[in-house]
């Protein structure tokens, strides 16, 4: 089953990842150029080395819409925006900009008592609210109407991956209580208090049931890397069976009206949140201190990061989105990145007339693909450039991922791609950035590759500060590095191949150096 192999695919990335995450600064291969490190970087190294110099330049600000960013991080605090209108802990909205004391940015999704961590996918929600209509109500069905091909597109994925959730989440508990009573038996066979797999690998059974136990511990230590390795499994089973919960109303502690799309003021000023484990890592990848012998270098080094939380575990929501794309906008943001999508929007109008306002003053918006080996030609994957009405912006950059190898493995196997709707490539794989309380981690995704480019964008706007949206996307894509002729495993399959260029509409992966190079010829032509 579909749904089951890429869940599995996840988890095994995760696993590995946690592996590596002693990986040093100097291992940041995205950083790196092609031809200098026989990598395939985005050159940012030979940039600063070749063209930057003594250069002067303005500091650019990027809104981070995602899951919270930990603005006391070693390798960001001085890089965190401060909204100097507001005065901290005055409890009045200085600024008159509608929210009170944000003072390094804004959470959609926080009230006076505490934070959502959790919510159920769009998917449960569009099921929850459709089931009474379609499921209960039978003599309300108009099998006619596009709301009901929706709920029998919904309600047949919802059972499906709900019930499969529900079943791998009771397979790791009834495994953990295995574990645990096996625990129990060999350590007292052994007589110890600690079990490692080298007591169990010396250890000589003298009964059935102690080989059994033996045995257990073995296999579980082969399959799961230690004997214990399945923990993380029934933690990610535990949340994932959350995001079909439609009983519980998580979204209560925000204190809004969720069915008010234009609603404004609501959520509170932590910026952090419980879990900004991925907003810190994507904010690091931007805007780490460069050259301050701390962790990473970031790729923009002239750079302010606005944290806004929108983004819990689970679906975002549309009207959440819409907000932070305002509140980004109306404070200055020059550049939007945004790491996170979803299959549905059924607000979609709200996230529109954002967009369409993000166009109109000439905020660039940067969007990661998403992780379903998909073609979004075909598969939405929200928020996105097309609007409701058939048009789209030029505003928008959407970025696929690709690895560190300039072979059939270039496009990272997990990365949606798509000849029309994906504009460039960017690293995506293996990605050691910033998480939160000053530690490091290599993760996986296009959420990752979101934010090489705009740090990519974030660096050209900063030297090259009267170039327009529309014509840093241009650079970037007209300077992407190609392969011209290299066949590689389509994402989603284990051996059909494509051409590389057909990936993308620029058929290319972003390359600092050159845009850099053509900004500079740009920029001089629009001064003669």
């Amino acid at each position: 089953m579909k749904i089951r192999s890429l869940i599995l695919c996840l988890l095994l990335f995760q696993n590995l990842l946690a592996q590596q995450s002693g990986t040093t600064a100097s291992e940041s291969w995205y950083l790196k150029d092609a031809k200098i490190d026989r990598v395939q970087g985005i050159s940012v190294e030979k940039t600063y080395t070749k063209l930057l110099k003594n250069k002067p330049s303005k500091t650019i600000l990027v809104a981070v819409i995602d899951s919270g960013v930990d603005i006391d991080h070693e390798d960001l605090k001085d890089n965190v925006w401060i909204n100097t209108g507001e005065i901290a802990g005055n409890g009045i909205d200085d600024d008159n900009n509608g929210y009170v004391d944000d003072i390094h940015g804004w959470n959609f999704l926080g009230g006076k008592n505490g934070n959502v961590t959790f919510a159920p996918l769009e998917l449960s929600r569009i099921y929850r609210d459709l089931k009474s209509k379609y499921e209960i109500d039978s003599a309300a069905r108009d099998t006619t109407t596009t709301e009901y091909k929706l709920w029998k597109d919904v309600s047949k994925k919802y059972i499906v991956e709900r019930d499969f959730n529900l079943d791998q989440y009771g397979y790791y508990q009834m495994l953990q209580k295995n574990f645990q009573w096996y625990s129990l038996l060999m350590k007292s066979k052994l007589k110890t208090d600690s079990l490692t797999i080298e007591k169990i690998e010396a250890f000589v059974p003298m009964d059935s049931t102690a080989n059994k136990g033996k045995r257990f511990m073995m296999l579980v230590n082969d399959y799961y890397g230690s004997i214990d390795g399945f923990d993380d499994y029934i933690d990610y089973f535990k949340s994932e069976v959350n995001k079909y919960d439609i009983e519980s109303d998580v979204r209560s502690i925000v204190g809004d009206d969720p069915k008010n799309l234009y609603e404004k003021g609501y959520g509170n000023n932590d910026v952090e949140g419980p879990d900004a484990r991925h907003g810190t890592h994507v904010s690091g990848i931007i805007a780490a201190v460069r050259d301050n012998h701390l962790g990473i270098n970031g790729i923009a080094n002239n750079v302010k990061i606005m944290p806004i939380r929108a983004v819990p575990d689970g679906d975002e929501r549309d009207k959440d989105i819409a907000n932070a794309i305002l509140y980004a906008v109306d404070n200055g943001a020059q550049i939007i990145n945004m790491s996170f999508g979803k299959p549905y929007s059924p607000q979609k109008e709200a996230v529109d007339k954002a967009v369409r306002y993000a166009e109109e003053k000439g905020v660039l918006m940067v969007h990661g693909a998403g992780n379903e080996s998909l073609d979004i030609d075909t598969h939405d994957s929200f928020p996105t450039r097309k609007l409701a009405n058939g048009k789209s912006v030029n505003n928008w950059l959407e970025v696929g991922a690709s690895s560190r190898s300039d072979n059939h493995h270039l496009v990272a196997e997990f990365s949606n791609f798509g000849q029309k709707e994906v504009d460039v490539f960017a690293p995506g794989v293996d990605i050691y950035s910033t998480t939160p309380d000053n530690t490091y981690e290599s993760l996986d995704g296009t959420s990752m590759a979101a934010p090489v480019v705009s740090g990519a964008a974030a660096l050209i706007m900063s030297y090259y500060p009267t170039l327009s949206a529309v014509q840093v996307i241009d650079i970037i894509k007209k300077t992407a590095k190609t392969y011209p002729k290299l066949m590689v495993i389509t994402p989603g399959t284990e051996n059909d191949e494509t051409l590389f260029s057909d990936l993308s509409s620029s058929g290319g992966v972003v390359n600092v150096y050159k845009a850099m190079k053509m900004a500079e010829k740009v920029s001089r032509k629009q001064k003669e």
